[in-house]
């Protein structure tokens, strides 16, 4: 990974879309700092659009969709994609499942929470769980002290033999049935909004992020960002960013910020 403060800038002039996790990646401490929310504002001022790509649940991104400098958000770790149109006052909800498949979904993810919370001691379901429309998120050191390496493999593990997909955040195991991701929903977005191939768009887009389910899209962006943070989770990322900041959290998304628009 190499600082972000060599990103050349004939690289940056042609950047156009900033694509970033929330959580530890725009967050610093479970708070969202000015900094990054300015941030995000000086993007779209400079003509760049603004896309989270996060674990957080529909609840929380109808909110952001709504009242953050965002383009549109995507949530539940490629669950959906919601983008506010605020001229015609008129929210846009994509789902990659019918309503129908979700309430389905969620008596298996029942299950499964039942006996995660039997056979690993120290986790909870997260707090943001009853805002949720199609996955399971478990926390293991947001609101609970931290829980061991091999008590989150377990949780993992757990979800897998259940046929679900899982993925670790920096505070979260989420699961879900489907063969959707951050990437793919991303795909959507961009071909239903932005009219935009993200293949062919590659070099004009930027993805920022920190922890180890940011790896898919870590590995298919040319020009990957991680902020100092990620460094912890060296040993767990299937791919690493190219990038690196030098300060963690929201404060190296403003700095990566800085960096793109000088």
């Amino acid at each position: 990974m190499k600082p972000f403060s060599l990103f050349p800038k004939t690289v940056a002039r042609e950047i156009r879309f900033v694509l970033t996790d929330i959580d530890d990646t725009l967050t610093v401490n479970g708070k969202l700092p000015s900094a990054a929310l300015a941030a995000m504002e000086n993007l779209q001022k400079a003509g760049i659009a603004v896309v989270p790509i996060t674990g957080r649940p529909a609840g929380w991104c109808d909110h952001i969709a709504r009242m953050w400098p965002a383009d549109g958000v995507v949530g539940e770790n490629g669950a959906f994609y919601f983008c506010y149109d605020g001229k015609n006052r008129k929210m846009r909800r994509r789902y990659w499942k019918t309503e129908t498949q979700r309430r389905q979904d969620r008596t298996r993810l029942d299950a499964i929470r039942k006996r995660i919370l039997q056979e690993v001691d120290g986790c909870r379901v997260s707090a943001d769980q009853a805002f949720r429309e199609a996955d399971l998120a478990i926390d293991f050191c947001e609101d609970v002290p931290p829980l061991p390496p091999a008590s989150v493999e377990r949780i993992v593990a757990i979800f897998s033999q259940a046929g679900a997909q899982a993925k670790i955040s920096s505070i979260h195991v989420n699961g879900w049935f489907g063969d959707y991701d951050k990437l793919a929903m991303t795909r959507k977005l961009f071909a239903e909004v932005f009219g935009v191939d993200i293949d062919r768009e590659n070099d004009r887009m930027l993805f920022i992020g920190d922890s180890p389910n940011d790896s898919p899209m870590f590995a298919f962006f040319r020009h990957s960002v991680g902020v100092a943070n990620i460094l912890k989770f060296a040993h767990a990322l299937a791919s690493e960013p190219v990038w690196v900041t030098e300060e963690e959290g929201g404060f190296g998304f403003a700095e990566m910020t800085m960096h793109l628009l000088a």
